[in-house]
């Protein structure tokens, strides 16, 4: 597989799977955004302001457990490069037993009623590093990639490169450069909408789909560093 196509089955895998996470993250627990931390500032401040919103503790939690994701991620990640150890596919690997263990808190705590139990916020907390991962892995070993947890920045770049080409000032890089961000920003969207639906019809069960998008990403990947191994 050449670099130009494992780089776009990177950014759709990726999107797909932090806009199912971030979906069903708020569907599942009282509007809770697992991948999206601007959401969950918004979230507080409405909370604080109004009392009656539910679960303002597992919004104000979700930010450090996010960013032990992320000090996590970078941990691993700076080991892997001293030690020479696969890092992508390590980070991936520590993304998916998140996100396990964010399924496996989410049918222990299930049904989730209108309080937050222990384990409906385990599980929050533990898709919020999983989502923290995530996000620390994108900047650090793929930032070649569009983001694919934050659609803020894309649809920005889109529309900017779209009017571009309209006035008839665009070039090769434009057309490259929509590409990369349209596929993550279409996977993100697609992720959102089927998380949507599947959590509706199964639960948390649901969270198979992204992790087995994450195992499949980890198998191509551990193939990738094989043969580069081999290769040297």
């Amino acid at each position: 597989m050449d670099a130009n196509r494992r780089n776009q089955l990177q950014g759709i895998g990726l999107g797909c799977v932090a806009g199912y996470v971030d979906t069903l993250g708020f569907i599942a627990l009282f509007g809770l955004f697992t991948a999206h931390v601007t959401g969950n500032f918004v979230l507080i401040g409405a909370a604080l302001a109004d009392p009656s919103h539910v679960s303002i503790l597992l919004k104000f939690l979700a930010f450090p457990a996010f960013i032990l994701g992320v000090a996590a991620a970078r941990l691993l990640i700076a080991a892997s490069q001293s030690r020479e150890w696969p890092g992508l596919t390590l980070s991936l690997t520590l993304q998916m037993l998140l996100l396990c263990g964010f399924m496996v808190c989410g049918w222990l705590a299930s049904p989730i009623g209108l309080d937050a139990t222990p384990l409906a916020m385990a599980a929050g907390l533990l898709g919020a590093a999983a989502m923290g991962v995530h996000s620390a892995t994108s900047k650090l070993l793929l930032s070649h990639l569009a983001p694919t947890s934050m659609m803020t920045g894309n649809v920005t770049q889109i529309v900017i490169d779209t009017v571009d080409v309209m006035r008839g000032a665009a070039d090769k890089a434009v057309g490259e450069r929509c590409v990369k961000f349209i596929w993550p920003l279409a996977a993100f969207g697609g992720g959102a909408i089927l998380a949507a639906f599947a959590y509706l019809a199964v639960g948390f069960s649901a969270l198979l789909f992204p992790i087995a998008i994450l195992c499949c990403m980890i198998v191509m990947q551990w193939d990738l560093d094989r043969i580069q191994v081999g290769a040297a």
